[in-house]
């Protein structure tokens, strides 16, 4: 019975998910919008047709961690800092200005200082699914825009891990601190544990039966999946030792082809998690946090592709790439959304629901007009149809 519940759940979602794409792509509107609208129709808040989302929540938190390890397969180690180096300046005052802004909106309409803090910090992350997902990497112009991308977007996710941490290291007896050095001690081990196991356990195996092709895949995913628990164990997070786990091995020759077989599964996994963000979200919470939601994902959309261009083109980059990867940066983030949950799952006597659908409405506004801004404007893999401007360069 059990089981017949769990398939007519899934049928649901993927079926409707086909339908409504259908129509997203029509108004040549993306994907994950579609996602997002079945999970607020179908979900406990709407029709009430998918009223468990335990399912759908777990998956898609699978498809963030196949997300982060096929991020680090596309990424050579050296290029990679070299990124970091370069960007660094760009995340820290970008997340100053962000933080600002989403601390001083809130403040306005009575929120605590502690509920500031928190939807302060939620609005420094940009999105690395939308940004990903929306990007194509056919060109070497947008290899460019990715290398860019992928690193603000890396520094912006490792400040959400270490701010989950502190998080959680506030509502535990011990001091927050402790957390945040151990973090601090782990992260070098991770990495120097997954150079060592690539070297010398997985780059002789892949070699050896790079052939066959389900071995290669069996391993991919094994290899990924151990590094996250392996991180989850140091006090990290699944989704820091899934990247890890990819960068290992991006040097390797057969990369690309572990990327090209895992996509279908990251991508079902996708559809899953931005279902369950639209489920989660409750209909009848828009009366009081609407006008604060609407100003704040205004200034967000408005803003950040602003301050990321301007920032871009001080550090270097041609007025082409700063101005693409900034428009592709301008919304919310996945962690955002996590954060407030987590906040208020923490904190309740000192942070109220309502901070936690603030975080959300607004980070799902941004989504929606992030989306459609960059699906009208430039290229994307996930909708159809001539774009208003091309940058094939």
């Amino acid at each position: 019975m059990e089981t017949n519940k769990i398939l007519l759940d899934i049928f649901l979602i993927f079926g409707g998910a086909a339908v409504l794409s259908t129509m997203v792509l029509l108004s040549r509107q993306s994907l994950l919008v579609a996602y997002m609208l079945l999970g607020i129709l179908f979900g406990p808040w709407g029709l009430k047709l998918v009223p468990d989302l335990n399912l759908a929540k777990d998956i898609g938190d699978i498809g963030i961690i196949f997300l982060l390890f096929l991020l680090g397969l596309e990424l050579d180690p050296r290029d990679l800092w070299n990124m970091l180096t370069k960007v660094s300046i760009i995340s820290i005052l970008s997340s100053i200005v962000f933080f600002s802004i989403g601390a001083i909106v809130p403040a306005l309409f009575g929120f605590n200082f502690v509920e500031c803090m928190v939807i302060g910090i939620a609005m420094m992350f940009s999105s690395t699914i939308i940004g990903l997902k929306l990007l194509p990497v056919t060109t070497l112009h947008h290899h460019r825009i990715g290398e860019v991308m992928i690193s603000i977007l890396l520094l912006q996710d490792l400040i959400a891990i270490f701010v989950m941490l502190f998080l959680h290291g506030m509502s535990t007896p011990s001091p927050y601190w402790e957390d945040f050095g151990i973090a601090m001690i782990t992260l070098p081990a991770l990495l120097f544990i997954g150079c060592i196991g690539e070297r010398f356990l997985l780059r002789p195996l892949l070699s050896r039966f790079q052939s066959v092709e389900e071995y290669i895949f069996l391993v991919a995913i094994a290899w990924c999946l151990g590094l996250a628990k392996l991180a989850a164990q140091f006090g990290l997070s699944y989704e820091i030792g899934a990247f890890i786990a990819g960068v290992a091995i991006a040097e390797g020759p057969i990369a690309h082809s572990i990327a090209h077989r895992m996509a279908p599964i990251r991508d079902f996994c996708l559809v899953m998690f931005f279902f369950a963000i639209g489920a989660q979200f409750d209909l009848q919470a828009i009366r009081s946090i609407w006008l604060p939601a609407v100003l704040l994902s205004f200034l967000m959309v408005a803003v950040k592709p602003m301050l990321f261009r301007f920032l871009l083109k001080k550090s270097g980059e041609s007025s082409i790439v700063a101005d693409e990867a900034s428009v592709r940066l301008g919304q919310g983030s996945e962690f955002s959304i996590l954060l407030g949950v987590m906040a208020y799952g923490l904190m309740p006597t000192m942070i109220s629901v309502k901070t936690s659908y603030l975080i959300q409405a607004t980070t799902m506004i941004t989504f929606v007009v992030s989306c459609y801004w960059v699906v009208i404007k430039y290229q994307t893999p996930v909708t159809f149809g001539k774009k208003t401007k091309q940058n094939s360069k």
